[in-house]
């Protein structure tokens, strides 16, 4: 038996309930990983309060490290005892999870469980909406939202380590010195100041390339007026509300504009795409252009707790649960 988090209804922390499973052997194309580290990351708060709808009842959590104690029949390039982290799926919140081994990453030496738990969602993020979704190059103006979240502080470094000119938003001093730390060579406090203004300021009035916006409503408008004629606004979360509607005349008439809502689901869905994304986020620890900063640490005991400070915004970096 091992212990897991569990909702039967959607609403606030206090939804989750710690319950006992029994996870049995694997199933064939399975992998048993021991937790030794498990990752909070806000797309958990929207599975547990309804805003991304789940069948009920349901576990929770999306990312984990730890070591493979078992698998099932056909497995290959996995095996017992190996060091892996995944993300995707659901049920990290657990001391134990059952993960189809295809969904695996190995840790190269180096990479820790704790660094990979803390980071591997928002790094495989970071990934394909700095590689894939906007490549970014040397010379661009880059705009990260949330720039001292746990994703922000990686798309600031990574953005940096390409040769853009980073400006980050934040909503105290404090954060915005973390941002700057951490890659952002400009700040906005988007509290006190008029971001697109800002940003016009900051880029000679050109704007910039591309917006990482995993905000949302609060910060819908700010990103299309920060964008330079056929910049990209990559909305990819919505940590103050759904973002609202756009009408396609109104991309045309701001710039020819590019908007997309993309998804890790799709950029990761097949196994060679996961792991290359994994390859790349691992290279740029390896080499110190990016540094995973593990600013909170909860036991699994205090799940509710870790939720209830995600949610009223007093989380720097990344949060990880530990079994």
């Amino acid at each position: 038996m091992v212990g897991v988090y569990r909702i039967h209804e959607a609403g606030g922390p206090e939804k989750m309930c710690w319950e006992q499973e029994d996870l049995g052997t694997p199933a064939p194309g399975m992998a048993e990983v021991r937790h030794t580290a498990i990752g909070l990351n806000y797309i958990d708060t929207y599975h547990r309060s309804g805003l991304y709808k789940l069948p009920l009842p349901s576990r929770l959590g999306v990312e984990g490290a730890g070591v493979v104690a078992a698998i099932g029949d056909g497995v290959d390039g996995i095996a017992v005892g190996d060091r892996v982290a995944y993300s995707g799926g659901l049920g990290a919140y657990a001391e134990a999870i059952h993960m189809p081994a295809s969904r695996l990453v190995k840790l190269p030496d180096g990479i820790s469980e704790e660094v990979a738990a803390a980071s591997l969602l928002k790094g495989l993020t970071a990934a394909y909406l700095l590689t894939r979704t906007f490549p970014v190059q040397a010379g661009h103006n880059v705009l990260v939202h949330a720039a001292a979240g746990g994703t922000g502080l990686i798309l600031c470094q990574w953005a940096h380590h390409l040769g853009a000119k980073v400006i980050g938003t934040a909503g105290s001093e404090d954060k915005a010195a973390i941002a700057r730390e951490n890659g952002a060579d400009h700040t906005i406090l988007y509290r006190d100041e008029d971001v697109a203004e800002q940003v016009r300021a900051l880029t000679d009035g050109k704007g910039v390339n591309v917006v990482y916006d995993g905000v949302g409503k609060d910060t819908f408008e700010a990103s299309l007026d920060s964008l330079a004629p056929l910049g990209m606004f990559v909305s990819f979360g919505n940590a103050s509300g759904n973002a609202p509607s756009v009408a396609p005349h109104d991309l045309q008439n701001r710039g020819s504009l590019f908007f997309t809502r993309p998804s890790l689901a799709h950029y990761s869905a097949s196994t060679e795409d996961l792991r290359a994304l994994a390859d790349r986020f691992f290279e740029v620890i390896g080499n110190g252009a990016v540094k995973i900063h593990i600013n909170q640490r909860y036991p699994l005991a205090e799940l509710v707790q870790a939720h209830r400070d995600l949610e009223a915004r007093k989380t720097t970096g990344s949060t990880i649960i530990i079994p």
